[in-house]
Parts: structure tokens; sequence; C-alpha cells
């Protein structure tokens, strides 16, 4: 699904014009990307987490020429999907193991 989808559905469940649509969706988006730039965590019962995680930095290699070359450390957004959509995209099928979805349960299948 794309932005535009997303936009073209909500006017038709919401019966709202397009143009009303995507200033909704445009301010959902832009609260969101503003509460992340601020390290804000974002919790969406249901659906999933998203937050930012700092990475720090390291040295890497260039694969094409096998020099050396520093990464900066930096800072992520990271998406955790929430137990119950994990369970309805399986099928409503979510295995639990000492607290963790099973492998087969998670988004995207087996590791």
């Amino acid at each position: 699904m794309t932005r535009d989808d997303l936009i073209e559905r909500i006017a038709q469940r919401t019966k709202m014009s397009r143009p009303q649509a995507e200033t909704v969706v445009c301010a959902i988006f832009t609260s969101m990307e503003q509460s992340l730039r601020r390290g804000e965590r974002i919790e969406i019962r249901g659906f999933g987490t998203f937050q930012v995680r700092s990475y720090k930095g390291y040295k890497g290699r260039n694969p094409r020429t096998g020099t050396h070359v520093e990464i900066a450390p930096k800072r992520l957004p990271f998406f955790k999907v929430s137990k119950n959509l994990a369970a309805e995209v399986n099928g409503g099928r979510a295995q639990k193991i000492e607290g963790v979805l099973d492998h087969d349960a998670r988004v995207g299948g087996s590791p």
C-alpha cells in the first residue's frame, strides 16, 4: 500500500473528499515524524510501536575497494509490530514461547 492508496481508502471509508483525507494523513505522518525527532516513543495499541534507536559508530569496509571507513554514530527509527497485528497477519495464530512470538508467527515468516 502506498501513501496515495492510504489516502484513497480513508477518503472512501470516511466519506471525506480526497484533499481532506490527504490533509489528515499528512498531519498524522508529520506529527509522528516530529515526535521521533524529539526522541519520543509512539505506541499505537494493536498495531505496534515506533521508537528511535541510537547506534554507535564503527569501522566498516567499502566492499568495492576494500578500504576501511569510519561509520558515524546514527539514530534510526525502529518499528516493533504488536502481538495482535502479528497474529492477524498470521491468520490469528500467535505462538508464544516465554512471552516472545515464535519464528513462524513473526511478520515476514521464518528468519
